[in-house]
């Protein structure tokens, strides 16, 4: 059986584990904490920096997300179904990965590693300059939109798309000026599989830095 290594209320966890559930792969998540030590030590041996998912497949241990769902749709998924087989077609959607991951996902991290780091006194310059980011990211997604069918499909964009959108409105939340992706972040919510990693990451909300929103 695939075992995915990382934690409930991760968004790259939850990245890898849309495209395992969505491609409907049995596997089971190994929560890495600190009630699970052994785990931890898959997780510490995989990559330089330690760090989750992981995913084992007998021998195999891949790390970083979008290299695990690369890795399925080579090994596990029907063509065409994470990745299109066409090159040209798997660098667009490659490019839209980066997106979510560079320009959405890390902007939100930028805005939250200030709570980490002082939550008190966190510093409110840089927490500008993110939102600034993150609101031309919207900005760009939104004309993006209007050229993207929402099928109920599950590619790696999707797998991108949904935690990095789910965790960025909570930090700097989505205006009314960009409906289109306002929609499309209420689908992606609504699949299955992202379904799915909302629930189980629910009880560990009170774990985020800024404070959980009462509201998906």
């Amino acid at each position: 059986m695939l075992a995915l290594y990382g934690h409930p209320f991760s968004s790259y966890t939850w990245k890898a584990q849309i495209a395992l559930l969505g491609s409907g792969l049995e596997h089971e998540l190994r929560i890495v904490d600190g009630d699970h030590p052994d785990h931890g030590k898959i997780v510490a041996m995989a990559g330089p920096q330690g760090k989750f998912p992981v995913l084992q497949d007998g021998g195999n241990l891949i790390f970083e997300a979008t290299s695990i769902i690369e890795y399925l749709q080579l090994h596990h998924v029907e063509p065409d179904v994470l990745l299109p087989s066409d090159a040209d077609a798997a660098i667009g959607v490659r490019m839209l990965d980066r997106v979510f991951d560079n320009y959405v996902m890390s902007n939100m991290q930028d805005v939250v590693n200030e709570y980490i780091r002082d939550a008190q006194n966190p510093d409110m310059g840089r927490i500008s300059e993110a939102r600034e980011r993150l609101e031309r990211s919207y900005a760009w997604l939104e004309g993006w939109l209007q050229y993207y069918p929402s099928q109920g499909q599950v590619t790696l964009i999707e797998c991108a798309a949904a935690p990095s959108l789910f965790y960025a409105d909570w930090v700097h939340p989505i205006a009314e000026t960009f409906p289109r992706l306002r929609d499309w972040r209420a689908h992606l919510l609504a699949l299955p599989p992202v379904s799915a990693c909302i629930e189980a990451a629910r009880p560990y909300r009170a774990f985020f830095p800024l404070g959980a929103p009462d509201r998906d």
